[in-house]
């Protein structure tokens, strides 16, 4: 029978007969220290990621500047995640000081154009599928839900607490472990990168921010 391979076509590597994994870290992650280093500015443009999700909404700024700067900001993404996959410490301290400019910049394009930011009376969160999930407290808040070309599924608290009657089991695991957390179907525009693989494909720009 023939071994398993990865699907970079190289065979499954084995010990006494037990596949083991056949990942290789990358570059920056081969010491702590540059582990850490690198981690730091990574946590840097998550936490900015976080804060314009909060202000904008999930995955709404993109949509709402020109084609020219989006394709920089995707660019810049397409970037970052190369430099996280493959490359050393440099590359992944580059690509995210270049990635907290890009997120700068289009914030600041979104303000200029007069867009409207996210609602305080609207919640929003994503599914594993990527659908963004918009929570309101009732049908009047329903107006304050900016789509932007998104494709939203909207809950007001009474269709939540009605959800939650019809799943009894769900509601009772919240109550027996308080705290706990229950762990994209995307309509267009659809996200560029997502049908970008981990690879060593090259971009053919190499500096949009």
């Amino acid at each position: 029978m023939a071994k398993p391979k990865f699907e970079n076509g190289t065979k499954q590597k084995h010990n006494f007969g037990i596949p083991v994994s056949g990942f290789v870290s990358p570059p920056w992650q081969e010491t702590v220290g540059t582990y850490i280093t690198g981690r730091e500015a990574l946590d840097d443009v998550d936490m900015l990621a976080i804060r314009t999700e909060e202000r904008w909404g999930r995955d709404r700024l993109r949509l709402l500047v020109d084609a020219g700067l989006r394709e920089k900001f995707d660019r810049q993404r397409y970037l970052l995640n190369q430099a996280m996959w493959h490359g050393d410490l440099q590359d992944v301290l580059r690509e995210a000081d270049r990635m907290l400019r890009a997120y700068r910049a289009l914030d600041r394009a979104a303000d200029a154009a007069g867009a409207d930011t996210l609602a305080p009376e609207v919640w929003e969160g994503v599914t594993p599928d990527g659908t963004v999930v918009a929570i309101v407290r009732n049908d009047m808040d329903l107006r304050l839900v900016a789509a932007q070309g998104r494709h939203v599924e909207i809950y007001t608290m009474d269709e939540i607490a009605r959800l939650l009657a019809a799943y009894p089991a769900l509601a009772a695991a919240k109550a027996s472990f308080p705290g706990a957390q229950v762990t994209r179907v995307s309509g267009p525009p659809r996200d560029p990168l997502q049908a970008v693989p981990d690879s060593k494909a090259p971009i053919d720009d190499t500096m949009p921010f």
